[in-house]
């Protein structure tokens, strides 16, 4: 467990999040359709990892107040990226589903990004590349508690 009051646990934690923001502010300009939001993108990308969800669900996960989580899917629906279908057990809500062109969308921007990020990986040295790797699933857990 990292020790901020420790001066090697203190750098390598501001060193992670400033390396974690740097990147990540430049993997959302590798966007396939710039006429979508960072939060609408993230939204889809929770569909596409869940297969459904209600809208208080997608708030929950997406840390936004249900009532913001209702106008980004009534956005989506608009632009036909996702449909709302009846709840399966409490008819008083809905379901939000990515459509097909959301996921299709989804995977372009992946691979896009993928390969803008593969090309910055051929910059580090074979060590490097397997210390990243062995990270991956650690960055991952940290991205999801």
């Amino acid at each position: 467990m990292p020790d901020l009051s420790h001066g090697d646990d203190a750098a390598a934690v501001n060193s992670l999040r400033s390396a974690v923001m740097r990147l990540s502010r430049r993997l959302k300009h590798q966007r396939v359709d710039e006429s979508l939001s960072p939060t609408e993108m993230s939204v889809l990308g929770t569909l596409a990892r869940c297969g459904h969800a209600t809208p208080g669900e997608l708030a929950r996960k997406e840390h936004v107040q249900p009532p913001s989580m209702t106008r980004i899917v009534a956005l989506l629906e608009a632009k036909g990226l996702v449909r709302l279908e009846p709840h399966p057990e409490d008819r008083r809500q809905k379901v939000v589903t990515q459509t097909e062109t959301a996921e299709a969308m989804l995977e372009e921007s992946r691979r896009k990004r993928n390969v803008w990020l593969a090309g910055l990986a051929e910059h580090l040295d074979e060590d490097e590349w397997a210390r990243l790797r062995a990270a991956a699933p650690v960055l991952e857990k940290l991205a999801h508690l």
